[in-house]
C-alpha cells in the first residue's frame, strides 16, 4: 500500500495493486489544482463533482458516479468546491 500527499495535504490517496493493476482511493479538499499523468488515468467520482478542464478542452463538471478518462503525459486542472472522493484505476 502507497500513501501519497500532494498540495500541503489537501489531496491524498492510498494505493494498492488489483487484478486490474494499480489503483488509488483518494480525497481532494476544496481548492484549485494542476495535476500531470504518466499513465493514462480512469477516475470514478464516488462523492462530490469536480470541474475539470483537460489540454485542448473546455471546463467540464464531472458529478458523482461518472467517469474522468486523461491520456498519459499531459497536464490538467481541476477544481473542487467541496470534499471529493474518487477511485482511479491506472492504465
Amino acid at each position: 500500500m502507497k500513501h501519497s500527499v500532494y498540495f500541503e495535504g489537501k489531496v491524498q490517496s492510498l494505493g494498492v495493486n488489483t487484478t486490474s493493476g494499480f489503483a488509488t482511493v483518494g480525497v481532494i479538499e476544496p481548492g484549485a489544482y494542476t495535476f500531470s499523468t504518466s499513465s493514462e488515468e480512469h477516475s470514478v467520482l464516488v462523492e462530490g463533482t469536480l470541474r475539470v478542464k483537460l489540454p485542448g478542452e473546455d471546463w467540464k463538471v464531472f458529478p458523482k458516479g461518472q467517469e474522468i478518462v486523461v491520456s498519459s503525459g499531459v497536464s490538467f486542472d481541476i477544481e473542487a468546491q467541496a470534499d471529493v472522493a474518487y477511485v482511479c484505476y491506472y492504465r
